[in-house]
Parts: C-alpha cells; structure tokens; sequence
C-alpha cells in the first residue's frame, strides 16, 4: 500500500459535459475514448446533484468521486477507493479557489477557455504524475500568476507584474488568517 495519496484525474467539464481542462495521472482509462465514456458516466450520474454551495463526494466505478459546479463549470477529483476523501477535497477546493481567483471570480466557461492555459498550469502546480503538490489555492494562483509572466515583456514590466502577484497572494493571506 502506498503512503502518499494519489489523484487518479482532476475534471473540469462544461454543462453539457465536454472538456475544458483534464488530466489524468493512471492507466485506469489506457484510451482516449476509455476517458470520455468514464467522464460522461461521471457527469451523468453527478449531474441532478446541487453541488454548488459545497462540494459532493460520491463513490463510482471504484473510484472516490469529489465535485463542485460553478455556473457551467463542473469540477471533478477522483481518487481510488481507499484514498481519503478529505485530502481529495482538498485538492478540488484548492484548484476551485485557485482558478476562482485567477479567473477574477468569473468562474464560467468563457474566461476559462480564455484563460485555459493558467487552469493548465493549475493542474501542474497542484498534482504531479498523480502525487499532490500543493492544495492551498492562494499559493497555487501565486505560482501560477508569477510563471504566466510574458517572457517577451519588457524587465519593467516582469518585475510589476510578479511584485503585483506577489502582493495579491500576501494580501489573500492575511484575510485568510
């Protein structure tokens, strides 16, 4: 048995369940279409619930299924059956704040597609090959703010826009504490 937690796949699908952002870290689903079928029998079943307010935990396929929706997103963590349910729903409210707060809080299909390369770069701060990284959404969206930096952009302009995330994050965290 291993001692590290492992998230099998993070979802974030619309409201009519196509992808907006997914990844998976297992062999669970070794097809592409093996991964669509699973994430509509995900979405089906998840669909009637009023995840809105807190997030839903349910079991499915052997697998621990935690989601949350916001407008037409719908956000998915799955881990295996015997992974701990709160770690997992830590790192679906830690990806859910992180992208609320890159997303200005317009957490709706739209701003992600314009934005989908920071919720890209969300999923790679928060889990790698499967093993968490991080489930704090303040330092997520701070990590993620800093390296989205224009490297083509002028050196004024490099250091505004990282003292500006730097700040943003300090200021996240005082509220928060």
């Amino acid at each position: 048995m291993d001692l590290n937690p492992i998230v099998k796949a993070i979802l974030l699908l619309d409201s009519e369940c196509k992808r907006v952002a997914v990844k998976y870290y297992t062999d669970d689903w070794p097809t592409n279409a093996a991964k669509l079928a699973y994430e509509k029998s995900v979405f089906t079943k998840t669909q009637k619930t009023n995840a809105r307010t807190e997030a839903e935990i349910t079991m499915f396929d052997n697998n621990i299924v935690i989601y949350k929706f916001a407008q037409d997103l719908h956000f998915y963590v799955i881990g295996g059956d015997d992974e701990n349910e709160l770690i997992l729903d830590a790192v679906l409210q830690g990806f859910f704040d992180a992208v609320t707060l890159l997303l200005r809080n317009k957490v709706e299909k739209s701003e992600a597609l314009e934005n989908l390369d920071l919720i890209l770069l969300c999923l790679d701060e928060i889990v790698d090959r499967g093993i968490i990284l991080e489930t704090d959404g303040n330092v997520i969206a701070g990590k993620v703010a800093t390296s989205s930096v224009d490297p083509a952009a002028p050196l004024s302009e490099q250091t505004i826009s990282q003292a500006f995330a730097l700040a943003r994050e300090h200021f996240a965290r005082s509220l928060l504490s």
